[in-house]
């Protein structure tokens, strides 16, 4: 794949929304990263498809990037097009007063967005995705959840956008069951864009909606830290917390260069200004040999870890 040339066709195509070499700490919660060789900012439906049309027949590697809040590239970069939903896919379409509770959000929209304007709505369920910092394409490809509930719990339809398909097969409509969701599981592919999405809630009163936002925001301040991580690292094995695993083996506070597992839940890891992708790799690497070794549990990474340089080259 020539660079220049697909950039220059993607420029084409997207005039301004196109740039090259672009530090993935740019879109990253974690601050890190090397560049993505090229990134496109899409804002509706038919650059969408221009942008299809132009990868589907070069094939570069593509990454799909939300709020960058499950992800992690390696020191090396991305060597292919990363993709950015913007405008019209940032929308979210509440029901009128008379009809049915369901929530029309774009793949974009910021999960704790789509919580407090349901909640706002008076449209209850959707709560719980107040304390997840990514975006509602993201919750759909991972089956994101928290505090008791998971995407699947909620979600109707999902439409998605195959950049590698060809022409009428590049677009569809999924059910919540064809969408194969588990565990922070789907079969959303590298090149599927979740469009927007469905969700179903029930009526509610706005103020018992929006305590229970404040509830959730509030618990999270409280047992979660901020700054620049990327929210639980590892999944939780059947049965048991991998935080617990974690701070079990006596694994808070170590640090690998400048990324730390945090003193206040030990399935977070920080990193520090100046810290590398390398220092997040190693660091997960490691504390999934000793917590293997102190309990026999294998931990399974939830982060999202692609692009090259993860071996500090």
């Amino acid at each position: 794949m020539s660079t220049a040339v697909l950039a220059e066709e993607l420029a084409a195509r997207l005039p301004r929304r196109v740039r090259l070499d672009v530090p993935f700490g740019d879109l990253s919660t974690y601050r890190v990263g090397g560049p993505v060789a090229v990134l496109a900012r899409v804002t509706n439906t038919a650059e969408l498809e221009g942008l299809a049309e132009v990868v589907a027949r070069h094939r570069p590697p593509i990454l799909v990037v939300g709020r960058g809040s499950n992800l992690l590239v390696g020191d090396g970069g991305f060597a292919g097009v990363a993709v950015v939903l913007e405008g019209e896919f940032e929308s979210v379409e509440l029901p009128a007063p008379d009809a049915e509770p369901a929530v029309r959000a774009g793949g974009a929209v910021p999960l704790p967005v789509l919580a407090r304007r349901a909640a706002d709505a008076g449209i209850a369920g959707l709560e719980f995705f107040v304390g997840i910092p990514g975006s509602v394409g993201g919750a759909v490809r991972m089956n994101a959840g928290g505090h008791g509930r998971e995407t699947v719990d909620v979600l109707r339809t999902a439409a998605i956008v195959d950049l590698l398909a060809d022409g009428a097969a590049r677009s569809a409509r999924r059910s919540v069951e064809q969408l194969d969701l588990g565990y922070r599981h789907s079969n959303v592919s590298a090149s599927d864009v979740v469009v927007s999405a469905e969700f179903d809630g029930s009526r509610d009163d706005p103020a018992a909606c929006a305590a229970r936002v404040a509830e959730i925001v509030r618990w999270r301040r409280e047992h979660q830290p901020g700054g620049a991580n990327a929210g639980s690292v590892f999944r939780n094995p059947p049965g048991d917390s991998a935080g617990r695993l974690i701070d079990a083996s006596g694994l808070k506070g170590l640090r690998v260069g400048g990324a730390i597992v945090s003193q206040k839940h030990a399935n977070f890891f920080q990193a520090d200004a100046g810290a590398t992708a390398a220092d997040v790799a190693r660091l997960v690497t490691e504390v999934q040999r000793r917590v293997a070794d102190a309990t026999g549990v294998q931990l399974v990474p939830e982060l999202l870890m692609v692009g090259n340089g993860f071996d500090g080259s």
